[in-house]
């Protein structure tokens, strides 16, 4: 072999080697780049934590009793059936106090906060219709305006004049959509659609135009521009004999949790044939399963075995709960997905009778205020769904009790006076207030304060 030959097979050798040698290592390295960890760098954004100024308290009232169909001449024209006696204050006293447009002429109720922090306040308004062609009393609590509210009650049949009343007490117009879940489902009547409703003004859309042959309906409102405050009028004409009026609260919104305290079931209430105690219950959204419970509010003893409820997305579902003894009750519906709920009850069926719907009770904590209507005897139920003794505290001004709502119970207790009360606890609680008489019929939940704002991420 030439010297030539030998050198150009040592460097061809040298090369490959040295290549091998180069690759195996490129392999090495990688391999132990990916098992070492790399140093890091996060740039986090620059956040302040604020609480903002908050907007005055504002409440609605439902306004007087009305009623459609009374001038021949113009059968859509709404009349004043009753005017409606209002309870308003706030913790440091009163509020400003101003009159909406429209035919229930309501009243509203403003309240400046001090710095941070919102005065707790507290209005309710009562009325009692006695003419021929409406009679019953009627209480509801006022509320502050919300951007979605739902309407759990009332009926698009013959012989019920369901009225749905939506004020707007803001500065600019709000414009609103009714959506009515009924028997094939949810659906926007053109009665429903676009309703422009002027700053100060309130605007009553009849139930029937909505509704009409709906059994039980529930109405989900929608604002857009300023938010409002809805309520339902229900009332019930049976063969010409009047069967009782009531103003409903709007519903917040749905829940897995619905907690209807303080219905009371009255000793011959039950018509031969026919149900004193009904319970309307709505998944918006979904399919689900729920659970039904009703227990005595004065010792939380079970007054019959919990029912099972099987939900369909947006169909309204009714329960008979007849057969109850005479007494105070709470009704809890529990589910698996975002429910509504709400219970029916009357007096009976007799000409004179008078019924209410009972709607679910928030959860609240500490200290909050309500102001009790006039109209006949007061109670208010406690409910205790935690696993610790809560010690309420409930004053009127002058006077003060206490009670204790046990683990997983609940009690009753007597409001002597109407005017403004306000409840202390110790744990979280859900409370309404019932009132009962002779052809009287009427309750209300009692909501949380909304005293202060809360904390919110800004990123400048």
């Amino acid at each position: 072999m030439s010297d030539r030959r030998i050198f150009r097979w040592a460097t061809s050798g040298a090369r490959v080697i040295a290549g091998t040698v180069v690759a195996v290592g490129f392999v090495v390295a990688v391999v132990t780049a990916v098992g070492v960890p790399w140093p890091t760098y996060e740039r986090r954004p620059v956040e302040l934590t604020a609480v903002p100024v908050p907007s005055a308290s504002m409440l609605v009232c439902s306004g007087d009793i009305l009623a459609l169909g009374q001038i021949v001449e113009d059968p859509d024209q709404v009349v004043v059936a009753a005017s409606q006696s209002v309870v308003a204050g706030a913790e440091d006293g009163a509020m400003a106090e101003f009159v909406l447009g429209g035919p229930g002429a309501p009243l509203a109720y403003s309240k400046e906060p001090d710095g941070s922090r919102r005065f707790m306040v507290a209005a309710s308004g009562a009325a009692t219709a006695d003419a021929p062609f409406l009679r019953g009393y009627a209480a509801s609590a006022c509320r502050p305006p919300l951007i979605e509210s739902w309407l759990v009650g009332g009926s698009g049949e013959t012989g019920a004049a369901d009225i749905v009343v939506i004020s707007n007490p803001g500065r600019v117009a709000a414009t609103v959509e009714l959506t009515v879940f009924g028997a094939t489902g949810p659906v926007v009547p053109p009665g429903g659609a676009a309703i422009v409703i002027p700053s100060g003004q309130q605007h009553v859309v009849p139930l029937s135009g909505i509704a009409r042959g709906e059994a039980s309906p529930i109405v989900r409102v929608s604002a857009r521009g300023a938010p409002v405050t809805a309520s339902l009028q229900t009332s019930i004409t049976r063969t010409l004999a009047t069967g009782g009026v009531d103003q409903v609260d709007a519903v917040a919104g749905p829940d897995t949790v619905q907690v209807i305290a303080g219905v009371p079931v009255m000793a011959g209430a039950a018509g031969e044939g026919q149900v004193a105690t009904i319970a309307r219950v709505l998944s918006p959204t979904a399919a689900g399963t729920a659970t039904l419970t009703v227990v005595n509010a004065r010792n939380g003893a079970p007054a019959r075995e919990p029912q099972p409820l099987e939900l369909s997305a947006g169909l309204p579902l009714e329960v008979d709960l007849g057969g109850l003894e005479p007494g105070d009750y709470t009704v809890e519906v529990t589910a698996d997905v975002p429910i509504l709920a709400a219970v029916w009850q009357t007096t009976g069926f007799s000409p004179g009778a008078d019924f209410a719907w009972y709607t679910p009770a928030p959860e609240f904590e500490g200290t909050t205020m309500l102001a009790v209507p006039p109209g006949p005897p007061r109670t208010l139920t406690l409910v205790n769904r935690g696993d610790a003794e809560a010690l309420v505290s409930v004053s009127d001004g002058t006077q003060s009790s206490q009670t204790a709502v046990p683990p997983l119970g609940s009690t009753v207790v007597r409001v002597a006076t109407q005017g403004l009360v306000t409840l202390e606890t110790t744990a979280p609680l859900h409370a309404s207030l019932s009132l009962t008489g002779d052809g009287a019929l009427a309750g209300f939940p009692v909501w949380p304060a909304d005293t202060g704002s809360e904390a919110v991420v800004v990123y400048p």
